[in-house]
């Protein structure tokens, strides 16, 4: 990791989103990686499903920590202390993950889920709120590897204006203050424009969202 954090903060953005260009070196990420391999060997990576309709999500899942966000067509978003295929505990939360929040976010209140995201070639995330914790004033912490990503962001309500952050390998973003409550999501990922993801995982990116889920 970068001695000294170089961060992004436009006059355009929502407050409270702050971009760390570049902020993990290539060990740092190479390591962060061989984690995330070693953790889906336990955790394998799931399908979510929309709730009601049962529609497969895209993006394939597996998480880091105590808990780990889960989503099927009974009961919907949620999170859960136990994989919901093998059910068994996640894969502890790395310490380099543990160190970057309590530099970035407070070290005071852990996190507690490390959602893994997998966006193959052509997956995507529509535009949503992360509003399944109790903790919703705790900033989100997230960690892009792999390939490029466009990361979309609008404002409180569905629909209007949104803007778009480029997301390369290395690259740390904060939601938090307005941002935290703002409707974003991932448009594009574009193919080799990054280094390679374990022979493992295949080709794509991989994104961590680290949330604090519970209130102290």
């Amino acid at each position: 990791m970068q001695a000294t954090f170089h961060a992004i903060r436009e006059p355009d953005w929502p407050e409270g989103l702050v971009l760390y260009p570049g902020l993990l070196t290539g060990n740092s990420c190479q390591s962060l990686l061989e984690a995330v391999e070693e953790a889906l060997k336990d955790a394998p990576l799931f399908v979510p499903r929309m709730p009601g309709s049962g529609r497969p999500f895209s993006v394939r899942m597996s998480n880091f920590g105590p808990l780990g966000w889960v989503s099927d067509k009974e009961k919907g978003y949620r999170y859960e202390p136990l994989h919901p295929v093998t059910n068994k505990p996640w894969p502890e939360m790395p310490a380099i993950l543990r160190d970057l929040w309590a530099r970035l976010v407070d070290p005071r209140l852990p996190p507690e889920a490390g959602l893994i995201n997998y966006y193959a070639p052509g997956a995507r995330m529509g535009l949503h709120v992360d509003a399944d914790e109790e903790a919703t004033d705790v900033p989100i912490l997230s960690v892009s590897l792999g390939w490029t990503a466009r990361f979309r962001i609008g404002g409180l309500r569905r629909g209007g204006h949104t803007l778009s952050l480029v997301l390369k390998h290395g690259d740390v973003l904060i939601m938090g203050g307005t941002a935290r409550r703002c409707y974003h999501g991932i448009d594009r990922i574009y193919p080799e424009s990054g280094p390679s993801l374990p022979a493992a995982i295949g080709p794509g990116r991989i994104n961590i969202t680290l949330r604090r889920v519970t209130l102290p």
